[in-house]
């Protein structure tokens, strides 16, 4: 398998998956500052020229949810993933669609202080409503499905953990909770290290 890959891209989030899975791959660093993303070569794996991508022999596959559910399922000794036709499972697929789908073209509109004109023509609806599912959706204590950590975690959990990065909303007392949770998981320390000292420096640049 290679894992097209930036640090400052989506990209971490899968990596991170791949971590927890601990299963054998080649990593490929894209540049962005070259514009290797927008390169022939590239674009033909991926034509939006958008990370991450994984190439799983003559399989491609792009959007992260997607990446993570099909290493969830290619490796189901790891158990990142609840058995297939279980109530579980039906948790597990709204969690790992509502993230992209839903949550996140409403956060990334308003971190440009958009909204939809038509909120009730549009997926994510309005921000009230977005914030009101996450605080519902977001467990009390362990884990989406309980004791069993799962990929579900990973976008779902992976995208609040962005959203406080980025301070697109100040995230409540659960909610920064379970973050935290996730945030002292060794596959997240090891992947998101970096990603988190570049933040923390761009900052100090700023101020």
């Amino acid at each position: 398998m290679k894992h097209y890959f930036n640090q400052m891209s989506r990209g971490i989030t899968t990596d991170w998956m791949l971590k927890e899975l601990d299963v054998p791959h080649e990593q490929v660093i894209i540049d962005f500052e070259s514009g290797e993303n927008l390169s022939p070569s590239f674009r033909k794996i991926n034509p939006m020229g958008k990370l991450p991508a994984l190439v799983d022999g003559e399989v491609v596959i792009t959007e992260v949810a997607a990446i993570c559910a099909y290493l969830a399922d290619k490796f189901p000794e790891k158990q990142l993933a609840p058995q297939v036709g279980s109530a579980e499972r039906a948790t597990y697929y709204r969690y790992l669609f509502i993230t992209g789908n839903t949550i996140e073209p409403a956060f990334s509109l308003a971190a440009f202080d958009m909204e939809h004109p038509q909120p009730s023509s549009v997926s994510w609806g309005d921000m009230p409503r977005i914030l009101a599912t996450i605080e519902a959706m977001t467990p009390e204590s362990d884990w989406i499905l309980g004791q069993q950590f799962s990929a579900a975690d990973i976008v779902f959990g992976g995208l609040l953990d962005f959203a406080i990065v980025f301070k697109w909303y100040d995230a409540s007392p659960k909610v920064a909770a379970y973050v935290e949770r996730i945030r002292q998981r060794p596959a997240y320390r090891e992947t998101h290290g970096g990603f988190l000292a570049m933040i923390e420096e761009a900052k100090i640049e700023e101020a």
